[in-house]
């Protein structure tokens, strides 16, 4: 899968399976949907209108099921014919599991995608997490040609106009924004630590003309940020603090994306067991995330003031690692007794956060981290677990889960009732909880928004993505969809706009609205 070409068109164009092997797949009703002369010019002449019929109807999906056209050359498979308000319309996991296992072999490949025009960017979203880009295998390296794989969407229903080049652009940079994810996650420590990342950066901001702002190493403690450098002091790799910036003219708003970009987690002192911690590459799954995501956003066009803010370390052991009982000052100015160096990503991101507010000046502060094993107990592998302080962001955020695939749920938001357990008798809190079978998500969440106080006036949305940036031993590329679909009404892309959950309110009065907060004009 590593050396696949993976292509949005129109039009495939007709090939004989022979040639270019072929999958189609749809739920069942949308299948049927399709004549036979949408469909023929990739079967014929070894496959029949008599043969396509007859596979149709031999379906029955329990909840998927496939059917073999012709030899290994071409398959017809099906989705979930409906499926629970708390999963996507589009059955995106389902998708990436039958393109997985039905896909027929070779270097030229076929992928006709049968959906609603709604469900169009969950399910190329969903095709995209297959094809991973990092391999270290020797075949691989051998391998010097590309594989490639069209995907060619037939849309059925009231909105059935063939996709225009500007929306298959946006699925293409879409997906290479989450294949570049998944490519970062899947990355060992060896070949992606902290300069790695920079240089990934550095390389999306020469992509979009943009010039990162990073402050590192002895610069971090000297500015304040005590969490960042507290986290990374110990690696050989510095730690750093990176951002990119994209300021548009005309922009009303300023959205900040951090994410936690733990390059490699031992736990530090506190230090992981040999079971815990291999997969521990993955825990700078949310700065990947967002790094995807600005640049597919970018290029989509956005109207807003958007930055994207990397908190990058290597949770170390050494003769310089934070040790439990050590007293940290945050760049908030609140001060963090460690009891456990293993809950280091909340420290990296209540530095990122108040640097969102205090220096880039953020309406909207929305933080992406693996942060909690406890998220996967919370929410599922499939879910990312959402704390929010507002209650529209919190809707908001599941709609976008269903219209993305990248699935959300919400976490309890109560830090009148979980704050205290950081208590401590030496500083402001504790960076980890008493009571651990006492909500961990949400007061690893709690523990960052304190940072910018309760009664910030602004939105905050955190992020838990711990379970669902990986399946199985394979990074996911989960964010970039969310992220994409959430703020999509700031963009300058209509495909990203039909996705997103998020709209300027239509009954208010102008000088209402004018007054109202800039906070609001996304709810």
């Amino acid at each position: 899968m590593a050396n696949v070409v993976l292509g949005f068109k129109a039009s495939a164009g007709d090939s004989e399976p022979p040639s270019r092997p072929v999958l189609i797949l749809g739920q069942q009703a949308n299948l049927q949907q399709v004549s036979w002369n949408q469909i023929r010019g990739k079967l014929q002449p070894v496959v029949s209108k008599e043969i396509w019929q007859a596979a149709l109807s031999a379906l029955n999906p329990n909840p998927t099921d496939s059917c073999p056209l012709y030899l290994n050359h071409a398959v017809v498979a099906a989705l979930p014919s409906r499926v629970s308000r708390h999963n996507s319309p589009s059955s995106a996991h389902f998708l990436s599991r039958l393109v997985r296992s039905c896909l027929p072999g070779g270097n030229n490949r076929c992928i006709v995608m049968v959906c609603e025009r709604s469900d169009v960017f969950a399910s190329s979203c969903a095709i995209a997490r297959v094809f991973p880009i990092f391999s270290r295998r020797s075949t691989s390296s051998r391998r010097a040609e590309k594989k490639h794989v069209t995907v060619e969407f037939l849309i059925v229903g009231q909105d059935n106009n063939p996709l225009e080049a500007s929306e298959l652009q946006c699925l293409a940079n879409t997906a290479d924004g989450v294949r570049l994810a998944a490519r970062i996650v899947d990355t060992p420590c060896n070949e992606m630590n902290t300069d790695h990342f920079l240089d990934e950066i550095k390389a999306v901001g020469t992509e979009l003309g943009i010039s990162p702002v990073i402050i590192r190493g002895e610069e971090l403690k000297q500015k304040g940020f005590g969490g960042i450098y507290g986290v990374g002091k110990a690696s050989e790799y510095p730690p750093a603090l990176a951002v990119l910036s994209h300021t548009p003219e005309g922009a009303t708003q300023t959205i900040a994306w951090v994410g936690k970009g733990i390059v490699y987690d031992t736990g530090g002192l506190s230090i992981k067991g040999k079971t815990t911690m291999p997969g521990m590459k993955r825990d700078c799954g949310g700065a990947a995330a967002i790094l995807g995501a600005f640049k597919a956003t970018v290029k989509q066009g956005f109207k807003d003031n958007l930055h994207a803010v990397f908190c990058l370390a290597e949770n170390s052991v050494g003769p310089r690692a934070t040790r439990p009982d050590d007293i940290h000052t945050l760049y908030s100015g609140k001060t963090v007794e460690i009891n456990n160096t293993d809950a280091e990503g909340r420290l990296v991101l209540a530095d990122g956060v108040v640097y969102a507010s205090k220096d880039l000046s953020a309406d909207i502060i929305l933080d992406m981290a693996t942060l909690t094993g406890a998220q996967g107990i919370s929410t599922g592998k499939y879910h990312a677990a959402v704390m929010t302080n507002s209650e529209q962001w919190e809707g908001a955020c599941v709609r976008a889960g269903r219209s993305s695939g990248d699935l959300a749920h919400p976490l309890v938001y109560c830090p009148e009732l979980h704050f205290s357990e950081f208590t401590s008798a030496m500083a402001d809190m504790k960076n980890s909880v008493a009571d651990r079978e006492n909500a961990q998500s949400s007061c690893a969440g709690l523990f960052i928004a304190s940072h910018l106080g309760f009664d910030w006036p602004g939105v905050w949305v955190h992020v838990d993505i711990a379970s669902p940036v990986h399946a199985g031993e394979r990074a996911t590329g989960f964010g970039v969809a969310l992220l994409m679909a959430l703020f999509g009404q700031a963009s300058d892309d209509s495909m990203l706009k039909q996705v997103s959950p998020l709209g300027a309110p239509t009954n208010m009065s102008e000088d209402h609205m004018e007054r109202d907060c800039k906070r609001r004009r996304l709810v």
